[in-house]
């Protein structure tokens, strides 16, 4: 599985785990019966890594979305955000333009064009501030 195709099962675990109460580690069990999923070592890094730093990588979000509160960002978006914010300051092997990039990506398969913008943005000004 290439690096692209593994930060989207990523995401798409992260976005399960926003719906629902189980353990990050039953719902990679489950993606793994269900859907075969064979996680590599960067999906169970960054997918366990989002939930072990959730509250401080919402404070970022919340801090950086000037007038959006969490619950107001689409449940897409915050969770391509949560991913990306991982990334870039947990995983010094991953360029962050790149983590930028994909994120983009992810939101145009995904979402839409403004929540693309938008996660660019929220992104363009975490990397300012570190």
């Amino acid at each position: 599985m290439t690096r692209k195709q593994a930060r989207e099962e990523a995401f798409i675990l992260v976005f399960e785990k926003e719906f629902n109460d189980s353990s990050v580690q039953e719902i990679l069990d489950t993606a793994a019966e269900v859907r075969d999923l064979v996680p590599d070592d960067y999906i169970n890094t960054v997918f366990a890594g989002v939930y072990d730093n959730i509250g401080e990588i919402d404070n970022i979000i919340s801090d950086k979305a000037v007038g959006w509160s969490i619950g107001r960002i689409s449940k897409t978006a915050l969770c391509i955000l949560r991913l990306a914010i991982f990334e870039i300051l947990h995983m010094d092997d991953i360029p962050v333009s790149v983590s930028i990039n994909e994120a983009v990506e992810l939101c145009k398969k995904y979402a839409t064009e403004n929540d693309a913008s938008f996660v660019n943005g929220i992104l363009s000004s975490v990397v300012k501030s570190i």
